[in-house]
């Protein structure tokens, strides 16, 4: 029975057709109305319809508006829904109760039509502004991420522009963390760390900056032929808290911001390994951050499958065997067995990656 679409829609649950009526004829022609006659088909309209505003009877058979009012909130049904009782009770224990399970007001029977329209209209119009608010915040918000992608991704480049095999290193490594953040983040070791797919988006716009502490390293260590000194090696192995202080002084004001955060770990930490004896730090199992634990597998089997200056790349099934002969000592277990799970499909990714079609 909707009227105009462009009308608040407004939802009554109540049992009584009565009261129903009474409540169509005070608000008849300013809103479009939705009803149902017990608690059951309260739940389900308003998964369905999504009002603007519900008017919720608490004294009902099978389900009164109490439990309607417990399994709406249990199911997010009505988070930014205001939600006002109808009751012929008028005591403050009732209404402490109602007001305690989320309801915003209470309107006592018999209706007052004055009332009732002053009461709606109120409600409508803090929905409409706390509705406003929040799409405020998230267009902020959304400058706020956008601002930071840019800022990271040019931090990013930095290291591409000194080491040209590091530019595809960054972008297939990309792929390789943000495949396995989504394949892990229902498990429940990891869920806290990837509690949402924006986190994913996190994890993969993070991971080009892995090397980014390179820039602090001189050429000829960078780009040289052959195997490096144990001098080298040492000079080398100082490019995690590098990258580290130069996304700290370029992020201060920004530390917070979980994109930020997760950026700071993976530079740090992603060669550092599951048996302690990696580095900058010697962190150990858990103690390591997620995303470094899904960039050292990442990184690890892209080095090897690519060719540098001072090697040939190793095919597919070795890189593989290698990562799995990791698992324990080099790398998180978990983040080896999807991993395994993964890498048929790497092969063909990787030619994409060749004919420029990713």
């Amino acid at each position: 029975m909707g009227m105009d679409s462009s009308f608040a829609k407004i939802l009554v649950i109540d049992d009584t057709k009565t009261n129903i009526e009474v409540l169509e004829g005070i608000l008849c022609g300013e809103y479009d109305m939705y009803v149902a006659l017990n608690g059951k088909k309260g739940l389900a309209l308003t998964e369905k319809v999504k009002p603007d505003l519900i008017l919720l009877d608490v004294m009902m058979p099978e389900m009164d508006g109490y439990e309607t009012l417990r399994q709406m909130k249990a199911r997010g049904l009505v988070d930014d829904t205001p939600v006002i009782f109808l009751t012929a009770k008028a005591d403050a224990k009732s209404e402490q109760t109602g007001l305690d399970l989320g309801a915003v007001d209470y309107i006592v029977k018999p209706f007052n039509p004055d009332l009732v329209r002053l009461r709606i209209k109120n409600q409508l119009e803090f929905k409409h502004q706390r509705d406003h608010l929040h799409e405020l915040v998230e267009e902020k918000t959304l400058d706020l991420r956008k601002t930071l992608k840019v800022m990271l991704t040019s931090l990013g480049a930095l290291a591409e522009y000194r080491d040209t095999d590091t530019g595809e290193h960054i972008k297939r490594t990309q792929v390789l963390v943000q495949m396995l953040a989504e394949k892990l983040k229902n498990h429940p070791d990891f869920s806290a760390a990837i509690p949402s797919k924006e986190y994913i988006e996190f994890y993969a716009t993070a991971a080009p900056l892995h090397d980014i502490g390179k820039v602090g390293i001189p050429d000829e260590i960078l780009h040289k032929p052959a195997k490096l000194t144990d001098e080298e090696r040492e000079i080398m192995s100082k490019h995690p808290q590098m990258g580290y202080d130069v996304l700290s002084n370029a992020t201060r004001e920004l530390a917070d911001h979980p994109l930020v955060k997760i950026a700071a770990e993976i530079i740090l930490n992603h060669h550092e390994r599951w048996d302690g004896m990696g580095y900058p730090n010697k962190l150990k199992g858990t103690d390591i951050p997620v995303g470094a634990r899904l960039m050292a597998v990442a990184d690890v089997y892209d080095a090897l499958v690519s060719r540098r200056p001072y090697k040939e790349p190793f095919p597919h099934e070795v890189a593989v065997a290698e990562i799995q002969n990791g698992r324990g000592t080099q790398f998180d277990p978990i983040v080896v067995d999807t991993f395994m799970e993964l890498q048929s499909q790497l092969p063909a990714l990787y030619e994409r990656f060749k004919d420029g079609t990713i």
